[in-house]
Parts: C-alpha cells; sequence; structure tokens
C-alpha cells in the first residue's frame, strides 16, 4: 500500500492519503482522565509495533498469542500493519509515539462475521484502552456491514472477558479445549449505549477534575513586570493561597514572587500538573510541545492571537490542541481568563480574577473573556458563591460539555451557569444536560442570534435549522435559558437554593399599588396568583417592623396551596434593609418555602452588598433611596447572615421566579423512555447505500417516490400510492387501478397541497369528472409552471399534519411537527425536538403547536387519533436518529382522522452525512 504523508507544525506525520479512513482518527479521553490519540493501523507502524511487543511481559505475550514469543517475525509485522481496512482492521491508541494499545478484527467466511482481538500494554492496563478499542472497531466493522463479533479467549485472560462482558452488548460464551469462545451482535443497545455514556461521563469528568484540583501549578511566562498576564498569573495563584505546589517558569529570571525561576517547565523537580502559558503567540507551539514532553496533565492559553485571526491562527490552534491530546493533555483556551476551585482544600485562583472569589454553589463557564468578566463581577455584587469558575476562551479543546460531566458529580454545586456564544456539540449538550438537569438547575446564557454566526474566534458550524429550533431544543433538554448575563444571576440567586414545587405564588408588600403590580407580572409569567396583601405595616421602627415581617410571611406561607412568596418592599424610614432581609431568609428555612425579594427604589445591580442588598447601615435611617442605593459596600463578615434571592426590580425577581418554576415542572414531568418500535435497519441501510451510490462532497440526492416508500415501510410507515399522469386517459387508468373515488393534485413542489390555487380536486367518483377535473386543473395552474400532476385514492377526511426531519450542520437531527397550511407557512406554528424522542417529547411535540387544539376536537368537531400521530412521529424520529445519511425527510400532509392516519405524501433527501457528532464511539471533536 502506498502512502504519502506530511508534516504539522510539530514535525509530527499527518495521515496518509489514499483510502485510509481518515475519519476513523479520534482523540479519546482514558480512564483515568488522560488523553490519547486513536487511529487505523499504517505500514509505517511496524517499527512501533516491535517496539511495543517486545516490551510486553511474557504474560500479556502468551494471552495474546497463546504462546510466547520474544519479537515478531517480518512476516507477522507486514500482516498485522498492511491491512485493508475492510475485511482486515487494525486500530492503535497511541502516546506520542508510543503504542499503547491494538485492536483488530479480520472478517470470517460469513461476510457479516469477523474475529476480533485486543492488546494493551502493560503499563497503560487499567485505563479503559479495551472497551475505547472495541467502540471504535465495532463502529468500522458496522461501517463495512459486519455485525457480529467473535473471539477466543484464554480463561485466564479475566481483563479481556471482562471488556467483552461489560460492553453492553449481548455476549454468548462457551468453554472448548482450554479455550472460552465469545460471540455477540454489534449493532447498539440500549444498553450498550449507556455504557459508553457512563464511561465518557467518568472520563471527562475526570479530566475535567485534573484541571480544577491539581497538586502542582506553572507559570510559563511568569515576569516580574506588573500588569502582565504572567505576573498577574503568579500573582493570584500564590495569593489565593492555593494549597499544592508554584513553579514560577522564565529564562530570563532568577527569582520571581519570592521563589526560584526555571528557565524551562523540563526543570521543574516534579511532573506537573497545570501548566498555565502566559508567552507570545510565537512560542505557545514551542511551549506546549515542552509541557507535552515533560509530562503535564494539562495546559491553559492565556495568550491570543489564534482562531480570531483568521485561517493561519486556527490552523496552528488545531495543531496545538492536537498534539497536546496525542501526548495526554487537555487544553483550556487560547484567549481563556483562567480557572477558579473555591475548595478549601485547593484554594486555586488560575485566573485574572483579583482574589480567589468566595465559596459558594455556583459552578460558572463561560467562553467568552469579556462575558466571564461582567459574570463573575454581577455575582460578585449580590455576593452569590461559586464552586468553580471556568474561561475556555476559544474552547479549542476543553467545552462547557466537559465541565457538565464534572458538575454532576460535585456535589457542592447546586447549580450550573453556562454562556454560550457557539455550539461546538449541541447534540451532546443535549443528551448530559437532559441527565445533569435531573439532579440541579442548568441555566444558560444566549443570545438569539447563537448558532446563527460565529464570534471571533470560534470554528464550529452555524445551524439551518428553523427559527425556534434551538430554544426548543434547550428546554427539551430541561434547561433554563436566559437572553443576558444579568438574567444568568437573576435565576441563579434562586437556583443555588430551595427551589419551589408549584406554580402557586403569594404576593406581600408595603404598598398595595406596588402589591398588584407584582401579581399582574407573576400572572403574566404564567404563575398562578393565589394571595396579596399589600398591607404590610413597616412604619413603626425596625424593632416592630422585623417580627411583623415574619408573622405576616410565616402566615401566608403556611398556607398549603402557596408553593413561593414574592416580597416587594418600599423603603421604609428606620428599617434596614439587610436586617429585612436576613429575617426573610430565616422565615423562609423555617417554612420550607422560596421566597425572593424585591427592594425597588433601594437597591440596584451596581451595589456590592452583603446578601445582595444596599449598604443601608452607611446612611442616616431617614436617607432617601439614592442615597441608600449609593452607599459603599459593608466589609464581609466572617460569618454572613442568612440571605435572600432578591433584586432592585420586582420584575426581575418574578421572571427569575418563573423560570425556576417551569424548570420544577419539567422536573416534574415524567419523560418516559426512548421511544421504541419495531424496524428494519438493514434494509434501511441498504436503500440509503445504493441512493447514495456516486453521491460526493455535499451532493443531496432525492429517493424517488417508490424508494422513499420503501425505506418509510422499513419503519412501520406507510404511505398512500400515487400515480404520476400526464394526460386525461392516464389519469383514468391510474383511478381504475387505484380505486375509485380518488383525488387529483397537482405534483409540483410549489403547489402541492395548495387548495386555495385548485391545484387539489378531491373525491373524484367517476371517470368524466376526472377527465373534466384533469383539464381545469392544467387550465387554472398553467401560470404557476410546468404542470405535474398525480392521482391518489381518497383517504378518509381529518386534520392536515406536517412531519419534517432535517440534518441540522450545528444541531444534528431536528424533527419538527405542526398543522399543514397557514399554520406553518404563515404563522411559524412549529414544534421542534432533537432526536432521539422519549415517549414524553413524543407526546409534547404534537401538543405544542398553538393550532395542536384542533386536534382534540375543536368547536364541536370528533377528537382526532392522536395516538396513531404520535407513533407516526415516534417512528420517523427512530428512523431519522438512525440514518444521519437523511438530510431531509418530509411528510406531507399527513391527514389524521377519528380513527387512524395517512401520509399522502413523503419526501426523502439523502446525502453524504458529515462525520456524526455523537455517535456510537467516544471521540473528542475538533473544536
Amino acid at each position: 500500500m502506498a502512502d504519502s504523508a506530511s508534516t504539522d507544525a510539530f514535525g509530527q506525520p499527518s495521515a496518509p492519503e489514499g483510502h485510509y479512513p481518515h475519519h476513523w482518527e479520534a482523540d479519546v479521553v482514558l480512564r483515568d482522565g488522560g488523553t490519547a490519540h486513536l487511529r487505523p493501523i499504517r505500514p509505517q507502524d511496524a517499527q512501533a509495533l516491535q517496539d511495543f511487543h517486545i516490551h510486553q511481559s511474557e504474560s500479556s505475550t502468551y494471552l495474546r498469542f497463546f504462546s510466547y514469543k520474544t519479537r515478531l517475525t517480518s512476516a507477522e509485522l507486514k500482516r498485522f500493519t498492511e491491512v485493508d481496512y475492510s475485511n482486515r482492521v487494525a486500530l492503535v491508541i497511541t502516546l506520542g509515539d508510543e503504542i499503547m494499545g491494538v485492536g483488530r478484527y479480520d472478517r470470517l467466511a460469513d461476510p457479516t462475521e469477523a474475529e476480533v482481538a485486543f492488546n494493551i500494554a502493560d503499563r497503560h492496563q487499567g485505563r479503559g484502552l479495551g472497551s475505547i478499542l472495541l467502540e471504535h472497531l465495532a463502529a468500522a466493522a458496522r461501517e463495512n456491514q459486519i455485525r457480529r463479533f467473535t473471539a477466543e479467549v484464554l480463561p485466564e485472560n479475566r481483563k479481556m472477558l471482562t471488556v467483552f462482558a461489560e460492553a453492553g452488548y449481548a455476549v454468548s460464551r462457551h468453554f472448548d479445549e482450554g479455550v472460552v469462545s465469545v460471540e455477540f451482535e454489534i449493532d447498539p443497545t440500549e444498553k450498550s449505549r449507556a455504557v459508553m455514556e457512563s464511561r465518557e461521563h467518568r472520563s471527562e469528568s475526570k479530566s475535567v477534575l485534573g484541571l480544577l484540583a491539581p497538586t502542582s501549578v506553572a507559570v510559563i511566562g511568569a515576569s516580574r513586570t506588573w500588569g502582565t498576564l504572567g505576573y498577574q498569573l503568579l500573582e493570584h495563584i500564590v495569593e489565593g493561597g492555593f494549597t499544592g505546589r508554584v513553579y514560577a517558569v522564565n529564562p530570563e529570571a532568577l527569582e520571581l514572587g519570592g521563589m526560584m525561576a526555571h528557565a524551562r517547565i523540563g526543570e521543574v523537580p516534579e511532573t506537573v500538573d497545570l501548566a498555565l502559558v502566559a508567552v507570545p503567540y510565537d512560542e505557545v507551539p514551542g511551549v506546549v510541545a515542552e509541557c507535552a514532553a515533560a509530562g503535564v496533565k494539562g495546559v491553559v492559553i492565556a495568550s491570543g492571537g489564534f482562531a480570531e485571526r483568521g485561517e493561519g491562527g486556527l490552523l496552528r490552534q488545531r495543531e496545538i490542541v492536537r498534539h497536546a491530546r496525542a501526548h495526554g493533555m487537555r487544553v483550556v483556551g487560547p484567549e481563556s481568563l483562567g480557572v477558579v476551585n473555591t475548595d478549601p482544600r485547593v484554594r486555586l485562583n488560575a485566573s485574572l480574577a483579583p482574589r480567589l472569589p468566595r465559596r459558594g454553589s455556583l459552578g460558572l463557564f463561560s467562553q467568552s473573556a469579556s462575558i466571564g468578566v461582567a459574570l463573575y463581577a454581577a455575582a460578585e455584587q449580590r455576593r452569590l458563591g461559586f464552586t468553580a469558575i471556568f474561561s475556555s476562551g476559544n474552547r479549542a479543546d476543553v467545552s462547557g460539555n466537559d465541565l457538565m460531566q464534572y458538575w454532576e458529580d460535585d456535589e457542592p454545586t447546586r447549580a450550573v451557569g453556562l454562556y454560550f456564544e457557539s455550539f461546538g456539540n449541541p447534540r451532546k449538550f443535549s443528551r448530559i444536560s437532559r441527565r445533569l438537569a435531573r439532579s440541579k438547575p442548568v441555566i444558560v446564557a444566549k443570545s438569539d442570534v447563537t448558532g446563527l454566526r460565529l464570534p471571533p474566534g470560534h470554528s464550529v458550524r452555524t445551524t439551518q435549522a428553523p427559527p425556534g429550533a434551538l430554544d426548543a431544543v434547550l428546554r427539551q433538554s430541561g434547561v433554563i435559558r436566559v437572553g443576558t448575563i444579568e438574567g444568568l444571576i437573576d435565576v441563579a440567586q434562586i437556583a443555588v437554593g430551595r427551589l419551589p414545587t408549584g406554580p402557586n405564588v403569594a404576593v406581600l408588600s408595603n404598598a398595595l399599588g406596588l402589591a398588584r403590580v407584582v401579581a399582574d407580572s407573576a400572572e403574566g409569567e404564567g404563575l398562578n396568583v393565589v394571595a396579596v396583601a399589600g398591607d404590610l405595616d413597616l412604619s413603626q421602627g425596625q424593632s416592630r417592623a422585623l417580627p411583623e415581617m415574619n408573622r405576616r410571611l410565616t402566615d401566608m406561607g403556611a398556607r398549603e396551596d402557596v408553593h413561593a412568596v414574592v416580597v416587594a418592599v418600599l423603603p421604609a424610614p428606620g428599617v434596614r434593609v439587610p436586617a429585612l432581609a436576613e429575617t426573610l431568609a430565616e422565615a423562609a428555612e423555617a417554612l420550607g418555602k422560596t421566597v425572593v425579594a424585591a427592594f425597588p427604589g433601594v437597591i440596584d445591580r451596581r451595589v456590592d452588598t452583603e446578601g445582595l442588598l444596599p449598604a443601608a447601615d452607611g446612611a442616616p435611617q431617614d436617607a432617601a433611596p439614592s442615597a441608600a442605593a449609593g452607599s459603599a459596600p459593608e466589609a464581609v463578615p466572617a460569618a454572613a447572615p442568612a440571605t435572600v434571592p432578591s433584586y432592585a426590580s420586582a420584575g426581575d425577581a418574578v421572571a427569575a421566579l418563573a423560570a425556576v418554576v417551569r424548570y420544577s415542572e419539567w422536573l416534574a414531568r415524567d419523560q418516559g423512555p426512548l421511544f421504541e418500535a419495531d424496524f428494519d435497519d438493514d434494509a434501511a441501510e441498504a436503500i440509503i447505500g445504493s441512493a447514495l451510490a456516486g453521491v460526493e462532497g455535499t451532493e443531496l440526492r432525492q429517493l424517488g417516490p417508490e424508494d422513499a416508500a420503501r425505506l418509510l415501510a422499513c419503519y412501520g410507515i406507510a404511505v398512500l400510492p400515487a400515480l404520476g399522469i400526464a394526460t386525461a386517459d392516464e389519469a383514468v387508468a391510474a383511478a381504475d387501478a387505484l380505486g375509485w373515488p380518488v383525488a387529483i393534485k397537482s405534483a409540483a413542489d410549489n403547489l402541492r397541497a395548495r387548495l386555495d390555487l385548485g391545484a387539489v380536486r378531491l373525491d373524484v367518483r367517476d371517470a368524466a369528472d376526472l377527465r373534466a377535473e384533469f383539464d381545469q386543473m392544467r387550465t387554472a395552474l398553467g401560470p404557476y409552471g410546468e404542470a405535474h400532476f398525480e392521482v391518489q385514492s381518497m383517504a378518509p377526511l381529518g386534520q392536515a399534519c406536517v412531519i419534517r426531519a432535517i440534518e441540522d450542520p450545528l444541531l444534528g437531527p431536528i424533527l419538527s411537527f405542526g398543522l399543514a397550511g397557514d399554520a406553518v407557512s404563515l404563522l411559524d406554528d412549529w414544534a421542534h425536538r432533537m432526536t432521539p424522542l422519549t415517549t414524553g417529547d413524543v407526546h409534547e411535540i404534537v401538543r405544542a403547536p398553538r393550532t395542536a387544539v384542533k386536534l382534540y376536537g375543536h368547536e364541536g368537531l370528533p377528537a382526532l387519533d392522536v395516538p396513531a400521530l404520535e407513533d407516526l412521529v415516534g417512528r420517523v424520529s427512530l428512523l431519522k436518529d438512525r440514518h444521519p445519511e437523511v438530510s431531509l425527510l418530509e411528510l406531507k400532509p399527513v391527514v389524521v382522522s377519528a380513527q387512524g392516519l395517512t401520509v399522502l405524501a413523503a419526501s426523502v433527501w439523502v446525502g453524504n452525512a458529515a462525520q456524526r457528532m455523537d455517535s456510537a464511539r467516544r471521540a473528542m471533536i475538533a473544536q
């Protein structure tokens, strides 16, 4: 086999050309959180494979080959490294130039079966390499139409038997002549997907833990020049009280920050866990290469000038990440503000924040450096504490998905806040966030153009999905979506505490007008106001006001029908707002219910005060509200008093409460299991494969009506037959073949189902009427272009609906549902979900459009067969989820009647799907 190769910026050979399957290459996260590179084997790997074999123990060699051999022969090396990537496939996992493990399969006499074998380096055993190789081998085999794996394993090779047993496949094995024979189907199952996701979760969580809880940190580019990145990072780590060891690296200094400096990272007297890189742009690749050689586990690149500078910077950024991952390192950045961990056992402020933030229960992730600063400042102003803060910068490697994996396991983190400028792998985000949101609130701040255009420094794909699809995906995942950073902090104040158990709220205020405004605002947000009191008396001074506040709140909150209380208080002479807030917090704790407070005219977002409230202590008791709002912040006491979520605006308080209530309602709903139905995937793959023959690049190909119907039939979806016609005689012949009565309609895309233009004639019962209708239609539709017609048997009357599924470049498989006609074409009354769908998703999507009321007996009409519609939606979601090659599938119209439904027309387009962003194999995508 002839291979051509080039080198990248690190001097490493790139993948060969020819029929080498580039898309099988992947960076992977190992069980212990380290990274490695997986790729198909190549002929030039012969020496590395020999070295791998030589360093294996006698026991490992015997378990692999059933005999011991000190070296592989030339013939064996040739056979093992020269494969055809179809009948014979071998994958290797490498760390730098070292082969860590090998997995291979050889097709058997039955072309749907292959024998597999694995060999893992002794020093890397226990890191999960075998399970990763099995996942990737199975994916490659399925691509080559192999459906079953077999293996022969010695009984004492318990590690390999465990890999097979715990993979999630239905494994059968039997013992014969001293060997255990193993065999199993390799199509993904619900259990195998769950196993893969569980392993991925543990690996990525540990990977992030290594970044946030290092035992040693080095600042490369540390400086004694005040104001520089290197100076600030080193100072903040030291001043923050980091509990581990700190090293300064600068070739031009002997001493920095009171410690001896090292010229190179390789001169540091231990293997460093985390390196902070603050060197000029041109020096970053060399520094990262030195970190890789020194065994550093993770790097935070604060330096900028990469993807945000254009294509050249993007290529260098990707080369840095590729080299780092291949040598076991994770990368944060470039253009990162750093990472923070407030855990007292760590106290890591490896960031540009001037001091270690207060300890709290919010985990915060931000892509944008400037937004990260604003989020930090807003939270600090409200005294909202963090468990960890993570700034990803250009998000070249570590992403919000990684952080969510970590926060799911981090018990002190009670809520998660994320700011996104772009999405790298929304399909994976949806999967992880849906699971995470089951245990803690996930708040996402995104603008209305997120996903529609890329900010500087981001290289992911943009979306072509319908408007509203991205927000629908977030709602489907249980995510609390806000539009601003202020909104994120507003919601986070409530989310880190006690969540409301229902939508019923009571309003308490010392001004009746304000109480009514708050009640109206709450109803406008969809909350149910069950009590309003505007007669709270705070005019008797603080000594009487506080007990009165406690009594009124306790009485109101004790009602069984009250789930949350909104307290809105105007300034009262002689009453200190922090004392009011503390009283509210204590009463809320005793009630065990959610209480939020609004102090309009007293506080604003700019004031940094204890308990998110103004430092009214420094102002005269009868000071004007503006004076109190402008007071200087109080010092943070050693033990801060109890606080309550507080806002400058009653509208902000109500909006934040409503967002958390909607989350609580999502949490209480039964999402159900993944939708399941019988299907014939092998037949579907054959139809799609035949249609894709000769399709290249971004070309799309439409399936003919018969192939489209056959594909849908593989998933139990029947399409009412229709026959194309060009003359009146052909129309009559078609009606005779299909059965009377019939419908005649235009088959042109721009006229399909246009009853208003006369493009559909229904219930035609004889040949004479059919000829007349055909002639009239041909004349009437002539001005709209070339006429194409078809004849179809009449379906039962009912409501026409549309089901559409696309493969979006950003979001992946999106399914949309709406009622046909003006509802979708003019009013955009669609519901959207990302596949796979649960039974709960299926139930919700057919009820989500505003016009869906017409399905349930609207205006005295009989209710329609919604269960049949749900079954159809579920089957379409299965087909789309399993076949990313289907770029567009549209069923239009689907007529739902009182009993059953009829699919009148189907359009299916296929293309070479981009590498699926969340497949049945673990892989880190290139950002």
